[in-house]
């Protein structure tokens, strides 16, 4: 129900990811190139913004900051909006204020929004709808457009990743198993399956995807056995989907991202062979991928979906974004 001006450096991926932005069917979205934030022409063209939200680690161009000095009759609810994580730190730090002690916006305040998985965070992003269109997602249907070819007793297993080092071991599983479909989504994934193949000798059942909008690629979620994805978005994404999950972690050169694994993992109340999954996965262990047998992902779905319980009993992060502004979360026109 907001007007929202998105400053971003490169949009490209918007004509594939949200192609009714590029088509200009979200008027209540407006997109401009980052560059521009610093141009005084285009900031004197502007009504001026009620918050600005410097999202995941960028910092507001001196220029954009001076020219917003100059024209707000009172400073915006300015919020620096981090990235997500479920380490116990987080809850400590979201809220707080960080006062801006020099630049043209001294004096003036910004607060802390952590995403996070517990109530005394931000919490996760999470559309009003999303419920309601997962309830009337065609799931049979999907798998038998896509997969008409699957074996008897076959499971859908959807790949987005980096290069995980136990990338390896699961082909190895699945073309030993040779049930299974894997669906591997473009970009860095296919191009780690297209590397690891030539040295199994045999190949397992495999389909590269294309590029896709954000609800087909919630389809893709739902309609898979098991779900291995990496980043933040799309773990959230697999989480709502209530399907088993595995995570590719965006790895760190400080090692930074194996605590924030294990956190994740304890507030997931995981199983040893889903830690164990997850450790070989990322490379913080060297060992066996456990199999992925019916009784262990029927225990991992468990786990999965309890979690989703657990968060869908939380404010979303739209949510709290809106209260920490002032404002009213309405339905969207």
């Amino acid at each position: 129900g907001q007007r929202v001006r998105l400053w971003v450096d490169d949009a490209s991926a918007l004509a594939w990811m949200a192609p009714e932005q590029a088509q200009g069917l979200t008027p209540e979205i407006e997109v401009l190139a980052w560059a521009r934030a610093s141009d005084a022409a285009t900031l004197a063209a502007l009504a001026p913004a009620a918050v600005w939200v410097e999202a995941f680690g960028c910092e507001l161009p001196e220029a954009f900051v001076a020219h917003g000095v100059a024209t707000h009759a009172q400073p915006p609810t300015w919020i620096n909006l981090e990235y997500l994580s479920a380490e116990a730190w987080v809850a400590r730090m979201h809220g707080l204020p960080s006062p801006v002690l020099s630049g043209p916006a001294q004096g003036w305040v910004k607060r802390f929004v952590y995403p996070g998985f517990t109530p005394d965070t931000g919490g996760l992003l999470r559309e009003s709808d999303l419920q309601a269109r997962q309830a009337q997602f065609d799931r049979a249907a999907w798998r038998q457009q896509l997969a008409p070819a699957l074996a008897e007793g076959g499971r859908l297993i959807s790949l987005f990743c980096y290069e995980p080092a136990g990338l390896p071991q699961l082909l190895a599983q699945l073309t030993a198993q040779g049930r299974d479909q894997l669906l591997v989504t473009p970009g860095r994934a296919l191009a780690a399956v297209q590397r690891a193949l030539p040295a199994l000798g045999q190949a397992p059942q495999w389909h590269a995807l294309p590029y896709t909008d954000q609800n087909r690629f919630d389809h893709l979620l739902w309609a898979c056995d098991l779900n291995l994805v990496r980043g933040e978005d799309s773990l959230v994404r697999a989480l709502w989907a209530g399907q088993p999950l595995v995570w590719h972690i965006y790895p760190q050169d400080d090692q930074a991202h194996h605590a924030k694994l294990e956190a994740f993992l304890d507030w997931l109340q995981a199983p040893v062979s889903l830690r164990q999954f997850h450790r070989v996965w990322n490379g913080l262990v060297v060992g066996a991928l456990p199999a992925l047998d019916a009784p262990t992902l029927a225990d991992w779905a468990a786990c999965v979906q309890a979690a989703r319980a657990r968060a869908l009993a939380q404010a979303d992060l739209c949510t709290q974004l809106l209260a920490a502004a002032g404002l009213s979360c309405r339905p969207a026109p």
